[in-house]
């Protein structure tokens, strides 16, 4: 009982949410739907799917990636390391001067098994490459360095363990020193529904202070980044769909769900961008994880108020 207490206090005093853009404030879509549509379809189409086990594919997900790093400017490079005499790869691609502070945006490109993984994660894929499109064209001057990350093997059997490809990024970020203000995970962006309970939580009082509609994105971390939240989800409610915020101790159900908790390892400000994933989307990690069901019209609007949030923070 105490505990309940302590959760629903915890709740109403710290993290209860603020949202934006309940009713009629407008959004900018500057973001191509239908490049979004052509990332996902690619990525949710691949056969076998693009798991841990199927290395074709999951190369062939990381080809597509750095060619479309390519036609935006960069020059991408391969992070790669083995896992049981298997090798694998995180692409990335930098803007910005080489030897500024830098910020990390992140998406993982691998699926839980046999699964087209549409919402997860294509869908922040697609996001994650709308970005990079967006930063090298309109090259906007930014006190920091923006390195765009895919990742691999963020699912199981390897979430939370030293083979992820997050770690292996945050890991060599703090062995070479790297003055990092933040990282940033893009997880499942794509699923809304405007059907009433439509959305859980994992503490039930959580009801209490949420929508129970899943119409909103959500911007997630620890309590030790409040700070570094507050300005997604400020900026984002400007700019974007409906947004919620969490932040919780690191071992609040779901806080931790994505590639940022590496980055939290090493010490560095962190945060996820999500859908909520299987709180909404009953289809996490399922066969009917498809491009159909998911509304690319918000996550461009989501994309953009991602943008908007980057290019606006101040190292």
């Amino acid at each position: 009982m105490k505990i309940s207490l302590f959760i629903f206090a915890y709740i109403f005093l710290v993290a209860c949410p603020y949202t934006y853009a309940k009713n009629n404030i407008p959004t900018i879509n500057s973001f191509n739907q239908n490049e979004l549509q052509k990332h996902v379809k690619f990525l949710s189409e691949l056969k076998p799917a693009r798991n841990y086990k199927n290395i074709q594919s999951l190369n062939a997900a990381a080809e597509y990636i750095e060619n479309e790093f390519m036609k935006y400017g960069y020059s991408p490079r391969l992070q790669k390391y083995e896992v049981k005499g298997r090798q694998y790869k995180n692409i990335i691609a930098a803007y910005g001067k080489l030897n500024a502070p830098v910020l990390v945006i992140g998406a993982h490109y691998d699926v839980a098994g046999d699964q087209p993984g549409a919402d997860d994660n294509a869908s922040g894929v697609a996001s994650l490459l709308a970005l990079a499109q967006e930063i090298s064209q309109k090259k906007p001057t930014l006190p920091f360095r923006i390195e765009f990350v895919a990742f691999t093997l963020e699912e199981p059997p390897f979430f939370r363990s030293k083979k992820m490809g997050s770690y292996m990024h945050a890991k060599n970020l703090k062995d070479t020193n790297v003055n990092v203000i933040g990282m940033v995970s893009l997880e499942m962006l794509g699923y809304f529904s405007s059907k009433k309970d439509s959305q859980d939580y994992p503490i039930f009082f959580m009801k209490f202070f949420y929508p129970s509609t899943g119409d909103f994105i959500a911007v997630v971390s620890n309590s030790e980044n409040k700070d570094f939240a507050n300005h997604f989800y400020n900026q984002m409610g400007k700019a974007s769909v409906k947004v919620e915020k969490l932040t919780a101790p690191s071992i609040f159900p779901g806080v931790d769900f994505s590639d940022h908790l590496n980055y939290w390892r090493f010490g560095y400000k962190a945060l996820m961008i999500t859908d909520t994933s299987f709180y909404r989307n009953k289809n996490y990690h399922d066969i009917y994880d498809t491009m159909d069901t998911l509304d690319f019209v918000k996550m461009a609007e989501v994309t953009y108020g991602i943008y908007s949030a980057i290019i606006n923070l101040k190292k």
